[in-house]
């Protein structure tokens, strides 16, 4: 066996393991986010926005980081589960689904039409209020863990076939995000900030060039950048993506020996088991007084949700089946069409990457928008999520 095999078995056995970790992690998402929708509407609703706003700061001589703590979660926190997205991207294209190009097709169309229709959903409806326009690619997301807690809760039913096809779409939609967020959500930049992170870059690739395979060479490389890219106007959480694409796959001394893998192993529970469901907690609790039918249908809630449930399976499904009817790709290996729909709906789950993109679309400055595409999320997820789950329940073939 060559060691592209060993190194495809290996991949596919951590992928195994990613799933199992990714549906114990979107059950905990989902308790996070029922724990912060209570407490938001409890007597514990003004300590509960408190604690979040309590400053934080770190000092080292001139430089200086003074955040609320919300800020630390979605800018820090977050920046290790972004460094998980670059791992796991960075080894889906080398050796995992993606390796292939030829199966990079269905899975990347599927994801660039569930991005591009519900964001012409929002625009739609949104269409003429420049402020809310910046939420535009707010319901362009796919939430990997809730999706994929939402499958296991069907056990055997679900073919491993689909499961891979969801994964795939939903890392190509966080590839997808990453760029977004690049591009979108760029500020004024400070050209000597950037050029300290692209300095940083320059040695993480100079060190995975020389072969280091050290941990801490990497994570001391990558707070540099973290910190560079904070003070830069490009979004922090990016330079957790770019760490990740530095990490070797391999150790070329020792090819037993996977730096890659090793990361993987170590973040993954605390990204799974604490990092977003502590995300999910601080940035789902919205207060439902007031709350009204009236109030989902106002352009910001009604574009995110439309767009979560109703764009995704449109794009997703509808780019599959043009797809497959045209012959370019075939339909997965015991995927029936009921279930490639059902797993469209289920794509439309956006939940934390919507609410990272929510939060950056808009400041405190807009706190009624802030509220209300909190409110579509919410809805739009929760919707895809009873909604794809009871149609997979009733389409899926029992097992005997």
């Amino acid at each position: 066996m060559n060691d592209r095999e060993t190194l495809a078995r290996r991949a596919a056995r951590e992928f195994a393991e990613f799933m199992k970790l990714e549906s114990a992690g979107g059950v905990l998402l989902v308790i996070a986010a029922a724990v912060a929708l209570v407490v938001a509407n409890s007597p514990l609703a003004d300590a509960y926005a408190e604690l979040f706003h309590v400053g934080v700061q770190v000092r080292v001589g001139e430089l200086d980081i003074d955040k609320p703590l919300l800020l630390w979660i979605n800018d820090g926190l977050m920046a290790v589960f972004f460094l998980l997205v670059g791992l796991e991207l960075k080894r889906e294209f080398v050796v995992g689904q993606f390796a292939d190009r030829r199966q990079v097709l269905l899975p990347g169309v599927c994801a660039l039409a569930g991005m591009l229709v519900p964001m012409a959903i929002y625009a739609f409806v949104n269409r003429g209020d420049a402020v809310a326009m910046r939420g535009v690619a707010i319901p362009a997301a796919t939430d990997i863990a809730f999706a994929l807690g939402v499958l296991a809760l069907l056990g055997s039913r679900v073919p491993v076939a689909l499961k891979l096809l969801l994964t795939a779409i939903a890392v190509a939609d966080d590839l997808g995000a990453i760029v977004i967020i690049a591009v979108w959500y760029t500020n004024d930049l400070s050209l000597l900030s950037l050029a300290i992170a692209g300095a940083a870059f320059a040695g993480l690739l100079l060190i995975n060039r020389l072969g280091v395979v050290r941990p801490a060479a990497y994570v001391l490389l990558g707070v540099v950048m973290w910190v560079a890219m904070l003070k830069s106007g490009v979004h922090a959480t990016l330079a957790g993506v770019l760490l990740g694409l530095t990490v070797p796959l391999q150790d070329r001394r020792d090819p037993a020996k996977q730096p890659l893998e090793t990361f993987e192993d170590a973040l993954h529970p605390w990204v799974a088991y604490g990092i977003l469901p502590l995300f999910a907690f601080a940035n789902a609790g919205v207060s439902l007084e007031g709350l009204t039918l009236a109030s989902l249908v106002h352009p910001v809630p009604l574009g995110i949700a439309l767009g979560l449930f109703v764009g995704k399976q449109l794009g997703i499904f509808g780019a599959a089946a043009a797809l497959i009817a045209s012959g370019l790709v075939r339909r997965p290996d015991g995927v029936g069409w009921s279930a490639l729909y059902g797993m469209a709906i289920l794509c439309g789950i956006g939940f934390t990457m919507s609410l990272f993109i929510g939060a950056l679309s808009f400041d405190a400055s807009h706190a009624d928008l802030l509220v209300e595409n909190r409110i579509g999320i919410l809805t739009g997820s929760l919707l895809s999520a009873l909604v794809g789950w009871a149609f997979l329940a009733w389409r899926l073939p029992k097992r005997g």
